[in-house]
């Protein structure tokens, strides 16, 4: 059996191993439909996680219930669509309107079958491996498939996405699903004889063990669930603040994948007194850290502190998952069923379920709260120590969730939370002889409004002062005429400050919670002189279909939390941008950002559309509500970037040697993260 056994390994490494890489990449395609938005991948994490057990679900079937002809055809109609996927288009304006219905739909219909067969691979494998081998079920496997996972989310971000295309990407992905389609139909169709002799002698053989408890198989449920929930929750939190790339959602879904591969391969690695130890603590510095409202972390030091944190929640939750494994072939599916079905379940929870239900962003804690019930369940039976622990553990993080929800309230006006961020509107009297109105989305500032005399109210402010490289250009791009001014990102309507009689000012927003909070919130737009109008929806898809709108200044500034909206900052999208401009315009990019240095990549983009980029940077004034702010200012008027002022303040950009051109088919923020 050497090469049936070798099939077997190929079979289930190749299998996890494109399951792992079409995530990202089919995540990445997806992002333009939906504005950048941070959540894309959240939302995309609940899809695979569904769609695993919905893989797991047909495995199970089809362990008791073999229909081979099926089987193949599901293979070959997989193939199909994988083929239709690399080599189609890529169309969603026929497709539902709501983000997530859009999410659900477009990878249904991209990678859904194919996805269900890879997904299949490694449970179903493992229960024809015991019967062919007459065996126990090679849980190794599972560690294997893990192992291939990682492998896979390791070469994405460091091989796969700086060097080359998204439609090269599906290709290749492609090219490994045709040859995973038919290692699977050679070894379907060698071990058929061998699985159908088991149905009719193996049943009889697995009868004499007992079966597993009930409360055991609800842990099967329970304890991947609090894992799925950290990783959802850490995913989202890293990558609303830094940039929804490819390389930070593969970093907690790595995590992740190890510590299940480390509970399955080396499940006596950390004994569980180690284990429950170092969890307690990091839960503990966790919760201390969020008890920080409105405070943020280095990159480093940040991302760093979540990833230990999800490594000792996962590992916690997956080691005691296995300890609970059956011993039943029969049941090896039904636990690899449940293990997914809470995957599903806290995804489900985090991605989908808590936007809807609560104003405020929870996600974490809420995690944290759930990981130390589930540890308090497991270890109920160890000993009173135990059972002291994580009952104090328990109680300290159910009441950090309703501390932090008496904390997002103090100060605030309004809070809402949707697909595309969480925002909330803070008053804050402190500010000398005035009260000053803050938009934030997490702990990043959108746009602040002084209330105090009349100047002070409409003062611009925030990363929009006068001397800002969008106050500048709006102060002399026009010499007193009449303005036309496009702006993509509405945030608290800042820009309308600088609207006089005359001007006509155009926002693009994407996000439908925005415009009432700038409309009602504050004032900038109500008090403006300018025709003032908001358009919905991306910015890009609204540009399309319009005619050219002559814009004197077009001011691209549309950030979810610190996250960058990449398809706004392509070789297409300037070209789209340069379409509606006017012939002395001015385009000015916002790039002030913690996590990123996007100033090369923009100067390389204004150079290949034969535009002159400068960059303008400003220091903080504390007194003036003002943030220190950095803008590239991209023209062909020269007229404009000679004015003393102007002049004064515009520096030449900065070039990264061996950057790439971005544009919708490639891009790449690796290069440019500020580590």
């Amino acid at each position: 059996m050497p090469h049936s056994r070798l099939l077997f390994g190929c079979a289930i490494f190749l299998a996890a191993f494109l399951l792992f890489l079409v995530e990202p990449i089919a995540a990445k395609q997806l992002l333009p439909f939906l504005g950048g938005s941070a959540a894309v991948w959240i939302t995309c994490l609940v899809f695979f996680q569904t769609a695993l057990l919905l893989a797991y679900l047909y495995a199970h079937w089809l362990a008791r219930r073999p229909r081979w002809g099926l089987h193949f055809v599901l293979l070959l109609a997989a193939l199909a669509l994988s083929i239709f996927w690399a080599f189609g288009g890529m169309d969603l304006s026929s497709g539902p309107e709501h983000p997530f219905l859009t999410i659900f739909f477009a990878l249904s219909l991209w990678i859904g079958l194919p996805f269900l067969a890879l997904g299949a691979t490694s449970p179903l494998l493992q229960v024809w491996w015991s019967r062919v081998e007459h065996t126990e079920i090679p849980y190794r496997l599972f560690a294997l498939s893990n192992l291939a996972s990682l492998l896979a989310l390791a070469a994405y971000p460091t091989l796969i996405e700086p060097n080359s295309t998204l439609h090269a990407q599906r290709i290749g992905w492609c090219c490994g699903f045709a040859a995973f389609v038919l290692v699977a139909g050679i070894l379907t169709h060698r071990t058929h004889a061998a699985t159908r002799n088991f149905s009719q002698a193996g049943v009889a053989e697995e009868s004499a063990s007992a079966s597993t408890p009930m409360s055991h198989r609800l842990l099967w449920l329970l304890l991947p669930m609090g894992a799925s929930m950290q990783l959802s929750a850490v995913t989202s939190y890293i990558t609303a603040n830094i940039a929804p790339i490819p390389l930070l959602w593969i970093l907690p879904l790595a995590v992740y994948l190890v510590t299940i591969i480390l509970a399955f391969e080396f499940p006596r690695l950390l004994p569980r007194g180690i284990l429950t130890r170092f969890l307690v603590v990091m839960l503990a510095a966790l919760g201390y850290m969020l008890s920080q409202i409105d405070v943020t972390l280095p990159i480093r030091i940040g991302i760093g502190f979540f990833l230990f944190e999800l490594l000792a929640a996962c590992l916690f939750c997956h080691t005691e998952a296995y300890a609970l494994r059956p011993q039943r072939a029969s049941e090896s599916t039904l636990f690899y069923l449940l293990f997914a079905a809470g995957g599903a379940l806290g995804s489900f929870f985090v991605g989908l379920a808590f936007p809807l239900l609560f104003s405020f962003n929870y996600d974490l804690a809420t995690s944290f709260a759930v990981t130390a019930l589930l540890a308090l369940a497991a270890t109920w039976n160890t000993n009173w120590g135990q059972r002291l622990l994580w009952s104090t553990a328990s109680v300290m993080m159910c009441v950090l969730v309703f501390w932090l929800h008496i904390a997002y309230q103090h100060d605030t006006m309004v809070a809402v939370r949707n697909f595309y961020a969480a925002l909330r509107v803070k008053q804050n009297y402190g500010f000398p002889g005035a009260t000053l109105r803050t938009l934030t989305n997490g702990a990043i500032q959108h746009g602040t409004q002084i209330f105090g005399t009349d100047a002070q109210r409409k003062m611009p402010t925030t990363y929009y002062a006068r001397d800002s490289g969008a106050g500048l250009a709006l102060r002399f791009c026009c010499q007193s005429r009449a303005r036309t001014i496009g702006v993509i990102g509405l945030g608290a309507g800042t820009i309308a400050a600088y609207g006089q009689a005359g001007d006509h000012i155009r926002f693009f927003e994407i996000n439908p919670a925005v415009e009432p909070i700038a409309r009602n919130a504050f004032t900038y737009i109500r008090e403006s002189g300018a025709k003032i109008d908001i358009v919905p929806g991306d910015a890009r898809t609204s540009l399309a279909h319009e005619q050219p709108q002559n814009f004197n200044v077009l001011v691209v500034d549309a950030f979810s939390g610190d996250a960058i909206p990449l398809h706004l900052l392509t070789r297409e999208a300037l070209a789209l941008y340069c379409k509606h401009l006017a012939p002395d315009g001015i385009i000015a990019f916002h790039i002030s950002n913690q996590h990123v240095d996007l100033e090369p990549a923009i100067a390389l983009l204004a150079q290949n559309a034969g535009l002159q980029a400068v960059r303008v940077s400003t220091l903080a004034r504390e007194d003036r509500g003002e943030f220190s702010a950095n803008w590239v200012l991209a023209s062909k008027n020269a007229a404009f970037l000679a004015q003393p002022e102007v002049a004064a303040a515009a520096r030449p950009p900065v070039f990264k040697p061996g950057l790439r051109l971005w544009t919708d088919d490639y891009s790449s923020l690796l290069p440019l993260l500020r580590w």
